[in-house]
């Protein structure tokens, strides 16, 4: 992709490329990148040591050379400023939104779920151990990045489903009785959104993207303290569901394209 890439931007000459992540070595023409996150430059133990040298050296080299960055969250927004030193102006939140596959209906089946991928920056630990204080089974929808870690979560209990399609995600979702979200960083926190557009509660960590996501909708709580969190939740399950609902209808894919398309035009000073 080094070469490749640079030699088909020379071919096709595009008026504007989006990447994600980082830019090519050449770019014949204006570039946006998306960030998701920084987790990579906030938490050693996001990434190994190799992707974690590539993305410090790429990815803020890339968004100074970009002539706009989309970010997912403000979380993003703030950490690029403070970081990189990027200038406010040059970025552009572009939250993501959810599918309209993910919406309420059907009875909670009495387990824990958690969504996301099986590494040690989600903390899956964390929801296993409040499952078993509060009684109930956790299923885990999600990749095992780590197989240690998955090895572990089998041994205490809890159901792995690895990679779910959306349909049957969807299905596990209205099925819970509430999602636990453990994560030490996140860039804008999915699951949560997800969840509750289905009408599923959230518990998650007090991180500031999950909290920009779940607002006052979702309950948070320290990893040692998610059981107390999801007996809350449980507790509170109606009001909780509403505020979901209520809350996920603020994520909007038309207004996230209108804002893309907007920085587009401004990338193309136009």
């Amino acid at each position: 992709m080094a070469w490749t890439l640079p030699r088909l931007l020379r071919r096709r000459r595009p008026a504007l490329a989006h990447f994600q992540h980082s830019l090519p070595l050449f770019c014949p023409c204006p570039a946006v990148v998306t960030v998701h996150d920084l987790s990579f430059e906030r938490d050693p133990r996001a990434m190994g040591r190799w992707d974690g040298f590539v993305f410090r050296t790429v990815v803020p080299r890339s968004a100074r050379r970009a002539e706009r960055i989309f970010t997912v969250s403000d979380r993003t927004r703030r950490d690029l400023v403070e970081l990189y030193g990027i200038p406010e102006q040059k970025i552009v939140v572009t939250p993501n939104a959810v599918d309209p596959a993910f919406s309420p209906g059907g009875e909670s089946n009495g387990y824990l779920l958690f969504v996301g991928a099986i590494q040690e920056r989600k903390n899956p630990l964390a929801a296993v151990d409040a499952a078993s204080e509060v009684g109930l089974p956790l299923v885990v929808a999600g990749p095992e990045k780590e197989p240690a870690l998955a090895r572990e979560l089998r041994r205490r209990g809890a159901d792995l489903r690895g990679y779910v399609e959306k349909p049957a995600l969807a299905d596990l979702y209205r099925g819970a009785a509430c999602l636990v979200l453990p994560s030490r960083f996140e860039g804008f926190g999915l699951p949560v959104l997800e969840a509750m557009a289905c009408g599923t509660p959230v518990v998650a960590t007090n991180d500031p993207a999950l909290r920009e996501v779940g607002g006052e909708a979702a309950v948070y709580a320290e990893p040692g303290a998610l059981a107390d969190a999801v007996r809350r939740a449980l507790a509170e399950r109606e009001t909780r569901a509403r505020a979901g609902l209520e809350r996920a209808r603020l994520f909007s894919w038309d207004e996230t394209a209108r804002r893309a398309g907007a920085a587009y035009c401004a990338a193309l000073g136009r």
